[in-house]
């Protein structure tokens, strides 16, 4: 049987490829926890391989003869929070988990009426009992479902048996995995009051992590296709795969899938293009897979709001850096990352995060009246932009009332009404991070390129400092990314102050010419 790319649960070297995910282990020192018997926490962002991760090493384990380890998950347990109906549900996930591991030695939980109190430490020392004289470690997975009382027992039954563990006593070692660090669910079960040094957990070795796969990873990946079928991905197509999806492990197999099972059927072995990377990522996007259209309802999480919004609108607040909680809340989703500064975390989530936020407008746009594409086929942008501003003038102060991130309407109900227009026939290329003041732009259509550049006026810098630093930020990108296109800047003045003038005065429209870099081209200054 045929290996392919998988997007669906953990990954089965049989049927899969894959890489060795312990080698994607950021800080840890897995033997160690083994020899020296040691509890830790893993968290990474959902689909990044944790599952996969401790399946294998499960295996590894038992196929070494030298400790008996076994994988469980406890998500049966999700919304259960009283520790009397959810602690022998987790007591059943044992059993069941036991069973379908197939261990070197069967077990089957006898929990009897025992409390629930202390009915998970019970098993886990008569467990330990039956698998001397080897070693028992146990690898729980999903413990970021457990809420309330149902996590402050589960956690203090481990701590009870922690200072006796050993060979026939109690697990030697145990993996605590979800999403997050174990910090952030304690906090949440104590209604949001920070930790003391009385926490019911204080005996976690390491909180260590998965990273995303580097560019060699994912040439390794996709090689293994190559090697298997005989259907190469060209260089440059293993170069791209990378640029979408920053390494992210399901993003990485799901762009390749899409490759290998719709564009270029691997029974044909013809070679996998950039272009082809491409046109998977679109559908991609388009198919709003479940792992993507789950970021949906992440965005509405108040917490989230605060710091998608900041990066997508290049904030400046001296309160979101990786210190904060809710920056670190949305690391550990994998929503953002830090590079040099806060950023989306892949070009993929870029786009997802900018069509969910902007569907609803897009979809309350008519479809354009006016001619916005030129007889050579290009898109007719001094058309659009001054077609946008009529709309602008018309919903802005309506729709606003009822946006959820309003700093970032105006970028939002921008690229709403471009993107009503380049659906199917254009695309476009977005970047953004918090503290650049700017949203960057590239819209291609009909194989032409224009460059636009959103800022919003800030009451310390005033329109006119505003419009001359954007002229150059605008310069620049236009520069880096399509030297000969048309260039527009896009300043939203949202002052008190600008906001009280009429409409004839707020909608500008000029061409400036920046002083640097030197010979600089014109460019269109649009106010809104």
């Amino acid at each position: 049987m045929t290996r392919f790319f998988n997007t669906t649960g953990p990954c089965d070297p049989r049927r899969h490829y894959i890489l060795p995910p312990s080698d994607r282990l950021v800080g840890g020192q897995l033997r160690r926890y083994v020899q020296d018997e040691l509890y830790w926490v893993l968290h990474a962002p959902r689909q990044t391989g944790n599952t996969t991760f401790l399946q294998s090493w499960m295996r590894q384990i038992n196929d070494s003869g030298e400790a008996i380890a076994c994988y469980v998950s406890v998500e049966s347990c999700q919304g259960v929070p009283d520790a009397n109906q959810s602690i022998p549900l987790i007591i059943a996930a044992i059993a069941r988990f036991a069973q379908t591991n197939m261990l070197p030695r069967p077990f089957k939980p006898n929990p009897g009426s025992t409390p629930a109190g202390e009915m998970l430490a019970k098993v886990l020392q008569d467990w330990a009992v039956e698998t001397a004289p080897l070693p028992l470690i146990v690898l729980c997975d999903e413990v970021d479902v457990l809420r309330d009382q149902t996590m402050i027992s589960f956690l203090r039954q481990l701590r009870s048996g922690f200072s006796s563990r050993g060979v026939g006593k109690f697990p030697v070692s145990v993996a605590l995995v979800g999403m997050r660090d174990l910090r952030d669910y304690l906090v949440e079960s104590k209604d949001g009051v920070a930790l003391n040094p009385g926490s019911p957990f204080n005996i976690k070795q390491d909180s260590v992590s998965l990273s995303n796969f580097s560019r060699a990873d994912v040439g390794n990946l996709l090689a293994q296709h190559t090697e298997e079928t005989g259907q190469e991905f060209e260089p440059a197509a293993v170069e791209l795969t990378y640029e979408f999806t920053c390494g992210q492990p399901w993003l990485v197999n799901a762009i390749a899938q899409k490759c290998a099972w719709n564009l270029v059927p691997q029974e044909t072995r013809a070679p996998i293009t950039a272009s082809h990377i491409r046109q998977a990522k679109e559908l991609l996007i388009s198919s709003r897979a479940v792992h993507l259209d789950s970021l949906g309802e992440r965005l509405k999480d108040p917490k989230v709001r605060r710091v998608v919004e900041a990066v997508m609108i290049g904030k400046t607040d001296e309160t979101i850096g990786r210190a904060d909680r809710d920056v670190e809340f949305c690391l550990d989703l994998g929503l953002i990352r830090w590079d040099d500064g806060l950023r989306i975390a892949n070009p993929i989530y870029q786009e997802i995060i900018s069509r969910l936020l902007s569907q609803n407008y897009q979809d309350n746009i008519p479809s354009p009246s006016f001619v916005w594409r030129r007889s050579d086929g290009t898109l007719d942008m001094p058309a659009l932009l001054k077609n946008f501003q009529a709309f602008w003038r018309r919903n802005s102060d309506t729709w606003e009332q009822k946006a959820d991130y309003t700093e970032a309407f105006p970028h939002l109900l921008l690229m709403a009404f471009l993107q009503r227009v380049t659906n199917g026939g254009g695309r476009i290329d977005r970047e953004y991070a918090a503290g650049r003041g700017r949203v960057d732009l590239a819209v291609e259509f009909g194989d032409a390129w224009s460059v636009i550049e959103i800022k919003l006026v800030h009451p310390q810098d005033g329109l006119e400092t505003t419009i001359v630093e954007g002229l150059e930020q605008t310069a620049a990108y236009r520069d880096r990314i399509a030297p000969g296109a048309d260039a527009f800047l896009v300043v939203f003045d949202r002052r008190p102050e600008a906001r009280a003038r009429n409409w004839e005065e707020r909608l500008t429209w000029e061409t400036r010419t920046p002083q640097t870099p030197v010979p600089a081209r014109p460019i269109t200054v649009i106010g809104a």
